[in-house]
Parts: structure tokens; sequence; C-alpha cells
């Protein structure tokens, strides 16, 4: 890939106030991705058309610790239209020493242009965000990221962080004009509150969030989120769609995938893939999707009414923190 950054320091020089700096990624031919016969839906006001469902390589991919396989499992989806793949700069294995985006750069190095990528810096301090986003692009072996996120968003707090003057908002927007990312965005767990308000501030291309109260719950993020986030034309992602089986009974993946697949105003869900075979699962199940009626959603939604109230789950804790932040 032309134009490959890996100098220490050059993404936060070429970002000093007033710098002028242009032709700093090549994104080539926009118009490649291929979904190998799979549906796929605008992602939002991007322009770029994706598969409803999109690799989540955080941490059951980071579970793989040989790597051979772990390539494999890269390879294979792309090979069969799941060109959409998500990570971040904190996705990593300790007990492992596996990096997601070490391990998607083997295979980014080669086919960068097929690959519809998106990363997240989690520091709240823009200096630090863009140190991180320089070692992500350096993991990737890239000179660029189809979206950039910011990392966990989910209090007013973080908000306020994220929004002034030369904070992480301001280095994002800038990242996107020098060409280092072609869209931003966000992604967080709780704090529906904090969601809405950082849509309404900012000037986002999408946002990825959990999937949690469906139906008439105070904590709604479907409620509260994603209207303001349709309003403004803005992809939306969910994550976090399977983990309810883990603690609530009568439920399996599938059923949970068509699920969220099944609800009105997502473009799509990023799933978190361990195997070939559950990369698999996923693509026979969207390639064969029909959406749920209104009765089997709220079947579904009666059946998930506790994880919906947020009962136990780790996201909800103040501490909580997505990936190994350093």
């Amino acid at each position: 890939m032309k134009n490959l950054l890996t100098r220490r320091g050059f993404i936060q020089k070429t970002l000093a106030a007033g710098a002028a700096v242009t032709g700093l990624a090549s994104f080539g031919n926009l118009a490649v991705y291929d979904p190998k016969g799979l549906p796929t839906i605008a992602f939002g006001k991007t322009g770029v058309r994706i598969p409803r469902v999109g690799m989540g390589l955080g941490s059951r991919f980071c579970s793989v610790a040989d790597e051979d396989e772990s390539l494999a499992i890269l390879s294979y989806a792309l090979d069969n239209g799941l060109y959409y793949w998500d990570t971040a700069n904190s996705y990593l294995d300790r007990s492992n020493g596996v990096v997601s985006e070490e391990r998607i750069g083997k295979i980014l190095r080669h086919r960068r242009d097929a690959i519809f990528l998106s990363t997240k810096v989690a520091s709240r301090d823009a200096g630090e965000a863009a140190r991180q986003f320089e070692t992500s692009l350096d993991r990737l072996q890239t000179g660029y990221v189809d979206n950039l996120m910011i990392h966990d968003v989910s209090t007013v707090e973080d908000v306020e962080r994220i929004t002034r003057k030369g904070g992480v908002m301001d280095l994002l927007n800038n990242l996107k004009d020098k060409g280092l990312t072609r869209f931003i965005g966000f992604s967080g767990h709780a704090g529906a509150e904090a969601k809405k308000l950082l849509i309404e501030r900012g000037n986002f291309d999408n946002v990825l969030f959990a999937m949690n109260q469906w139906g008439d719950y105070s904590e709604s993020r479907q409620e509260l989120v994603l209207p303001a986030a349709t309003e403004r034309g803005l992809g939306i992602m969910l994550m976090k769609v399977v983990r309810p089986k883990e603690t609530v009974s009568g439920i399996t993946a599938p059923e949970l995938v068509r699920f969220a697949l099944s609800l009105e105003g997502p473009s799509g869900l990023v799933l978190g893939m361990e195997s070939i075979e559950v990369v698999k699962s996923n693509i026979e199940l969207l390639r064969n999707f029909t959406p749920m009626t209104a009765a089997e959603k709220s079947y579904v939604a009666s059946v998930l009414s506790p994880f919906f109230r947020e009962e136990s789950l780790e996201w909800s804790d103040p501490g909580y923190r997505d990936g190994h932040w350093g």
C-alpha cells in the first residue's frame, strides 16, 4: 500500500495548527468491495454499501491463539463477502499475546482495497489518541483507515472532554480532513443520554452501540440513540448481539442474530467471530435472512427482558472498559 505511515510522531506533526498536508492516503477504487452475493445496505450517509453483518475482531477473535487459524478466519470471511472489519487499538488478549490489529495487518497488507476497515482510539486526550492511532496504522500496515471511532463513550463527562476545543473530536475531524480516515464515528455500551448528546454535538458518519433495551425500559438506546442518529443520516451498527445467550436460557445465537437484524433502524451488526464455523453460520444466516414478525420479536424481547434491564451486565458497571485500555 502506497504512503504507508510508520514514522513516530508523524501524525502529531502533520496535525499541528495550520498544517497543510495533502495526499497522505490513496483510497484507490472505492467501489471494489465484493459481497459475494450477500445482501448489503447503504451505510448511512457514507455512500458505502456494507454487508449487514460485520466482522467483530475483539475478545472472541483475540482468543484464537494460533496465528494461522486466525488468518484463515479472516481470509475465509473476506473470500465469502464479509468485508466490514471492526477492531480497536485496545483489542488484545494478554493471556496469549494476540493483538487484533497486528493479525489484521497480515491480511490487510495484501488485500487493503477489498476491506472496509474500522478501528478505535480510547484516550480522551487528543495527543495520546493521535499516538494510539499512529500505533494502529503501524500494526495494520496501512496508510489510512476507512472509519475511525472514539471508543466506549458512556457518560456526559466523556462527551464534555471529547468535544472541548482541541479535543478528540477535533482530532478526528482533522484526521478526516487530512485523508487518514474516510469516515468518523464513536462506539459505546451504557449511557444512552451521553450518546444522544454526542450525536447532537458532533458531525459523525456512524455510531456503534450495544443491543439493549428493545422496548419500554429506562435506559433505552433504541428509543434515544436511534432517532438522533437516523435524523442525521448516520450509519448505525449494533454490537453485543449474541451476549444474552451467556446469561439467558432458552435462546440461541442464530435467533439473537435474526432478532437484531429484524430491528428497524440499524444498518447492521458487528458480531464477534472466533472460528470459521461461526463465520460460516453467520454467512448462511445472512444469505437466507427473513425478518421476524412483530409477534416473534415481542416473544424474544420478553425472553430477554433481564438482559434488556441490564441485570448483571458487565458493561453497566461504572468501571467497565471495552478491550484492554492501557
